[in-house]
């Protein structure tokens, strides 16, 4: 009898640390499947649409973190989508929040700079710009090198991403530059290291089926 009942303590403190873990996980897995949708959404061009789902992540988990190796906070998200929607004020300080969260988030930095610059703050712009772009270019730098021989090779094997901030960086260092294609140049490099994860796995899948396939 003692063991029964000992075997069913077991098993109910068994199903309360699982209700725990899930009870846990809803909010994150919510915020989750919000960003995911909220980044197609971004890729997409629907900004509107976007900004609607990383709100609606942010008020489920404000805490919640995007990502593996591109990590990334849910006001990051909320400030990139509010950027591209033109709307700069709440854009400006979401960003700057992010940063406050993540110090790390290059791709947040680049969109900062990119604000200020078209809110006519050109030197702090031009200053987060330039600092977001030289970050997502060492941490790309550094994936391929540490991991190049298994999944780094995959992120921007043919360094487009890389080349486009050194010829951006470049045009900046010569001075009286043109700001309307700096700001231009800097979106699409932003877009494009966000895209990135995206296609490094999927590319990684491929070589992984072709190898099976062998």
């Amino acid at each position: 009898m003692k063991n029964e009942n000992s075997n069913r303590g077991i098993v109910a403190l068994a199903l309360i640390s699982l209700l725990i873990l899930f009870s846990g996980c809803g909010p994150a897995m919510q915020a989750g499947g919000d960003i995911a949708q909220g980044r197609q959404a971004m890729f997409a061009g629907n900004y509107q649409a976007a900004l609607g789902y990383f709100q609606s992540a942010e008020q489920t988990d404000p805490n919640y973190i995007w990502g593996t190796e591109l990590r990334a906070g849910v006001l990051s998200y909320v400030g990139r989508a509010q950027y591209l929607s033109g709307q700069l004020a709440p854009g400006r300080d979401s960003l700057q929040k992010a940063l406050v969260q993540m110090k790390s988030d290059n791709v947040a930095r680049l969109y900062l700079g990119l604000t200020l610059a078209r809110q006519g703050d050109r030197q702090a712009g031009l200053r987060d710009i330039e600092a977001g772009m030289k970050g997502i270019s060492a941490f790309l730098n550094y994936i391929t090198t540490t991991f190049g021989s298994t999944w780094g090779q995959f992120w921007d094997p043919a360094q487009s991403i890389r080349k486009a901030i050194n010829n951006s960086l470049t045009m900046v260092a010569g001075g009286n530059f043109d700001w309307g294609m700096l700001l231009s140049q800097g979106e699409q490099i932003a877009i494009n290291i966000e895209q990135e994860p995206d296609r490094a796995s999927q590319q990684e899948d491929q070589q992984l089926q072709m190898n099976f396939g062998k």
